[in-house]
């Protein structure tokens, strides 16, 4: 177990960097807010995109396809988007809603959950975890496009609206472009590959840098208790209930402990990127990705711990 601890903080602790490299930047005075807007375009019309058209290319979409798997985690990821907009609507105030649901369902798998699973379950786990990935992709950025979009001040919450705004999100147009690709196997040509590689590899320190430079005490202490609220949704309520309702659907040793990594991964950087492009509360979205962040170190090697006394993994 000790091993796994420190695996999560390996991946954790570089992302820590970049945030505080973000916030030493803005003190410097070397990035400013200009340079925070334009940055965080970037990511989200261009290098995010590549980032996500990429991942799911190289994917071989036909090794460890589980039709079970996949049903379930969509089904699990709709039922948590649910309960957590559903929470939102409740508790918190009509501006914060689509940022509060984001942040607290929509996870860092292609980081955490991916490199986690890869170490536990070596090829099996990359297999497994990197088709899921596509799924995950594709749930996550539909969920968040829609509640984004009803909430967001610069846009109508009209139905072919939302449609409008889902269908031309470039981060859904990256994944809908890639998918024949990938299914298909199209050959693209080397060149554009390594350039789309290069440009995709900004995608992480950028949108992380954007994300340091917007924190300040007093967002944080502003947000504290909305981000809190957000944050312990997403790091112990809904993977305890995801899963749960695995064990209860069958899954047992790797495929559930990949679930359970999926599901209690931190909040992804995306959300942040999106938050900003709709004109959100994005200092509210920076505090939840650092506190569940943080969180993650002890909540997903608690959670292993678990399973692993129970004889579920």
């Amino acid at each position: 177990m000790l091993a796994v601890v420190q695996q999560t903080f390996a991946i954790t602790a570089p992302v820590f960097s970049m945030l505080f490299l973000g916030v030493g930047l803005k003190r410097l005075g070397w990035i400013d807010d200009a340079f925070i807007d334009t940055a965080s375009s970037l990511v989200f019309r261009g290098t995010l995109p590549a980032l996500l058209f990429l991942g799911i290319v190289k994917a071989d979409l036909s090794t460890a396809l589980q039709p079970a798997l996949l049903g379930y985690f969509v089904l699990a990821t709709l039922v948590c988007f649910l309960l957590a907009w559903g929470w939102a609507i409740w508790r918190w105030p009509q501006v914060d809603r689509g940022i509060y649901t984001q942040g607290a369902f929509r996870g860092n798998n292609g980081i955490v959950g991916l490199a986690l699973a890869t170490s536990l379950y070596g090829d099996y786990g990359l297999s497994v975890g990197a088709v899921l990935g596509g799924v995950v992709i594709l749930c996550y950025n539909t969920l968040s496009a829609i509640v984004l979009a009803i909430y967001s001040p610069n846009v109508k919450s009209d139905p072919w609206i939302i449609c409008k705004s889902i269908f031309s999100n470039p981060l859904i147009i990256g994944v809908l472009v890639a998918m024949p690709i990938a299914y298909w196997r199209l050959p693209l040509p080397d060149w554009l590959m390594v350039s789309a590689g290069y440009f995709a590899q900004m995608t992480l320190p950028l949108a992380l840098i954007c994300i340091g430079g917007t924190l300040s005490l007093a967002s944080l202490r502003e947000s504290s208790g909305i981000a809190i609220s957000s944050s312990l949704m997403k790091m112990v309520w809904l993977p305890l209930l995801a899963t749960l309702g695995a064990w209860l659907w069958g899954f047992r040793q790797a495929d559930l402990a990949i679930l359970f990594l999926y599901f209690a991964s931190p909040t992804a950087a995306a959300s942040f990127v999106m938050a900003r492009a709709v004109s959100g509360n994005h200092q509210l979205a920076a505090a939840i990705i650092v506190i569940t962040t943080l969180a993650a170190v002890v909540t997903i090697n608690l959670g292993l711990l678990l399973l692993q006394w129970a004889g579920w993994i």
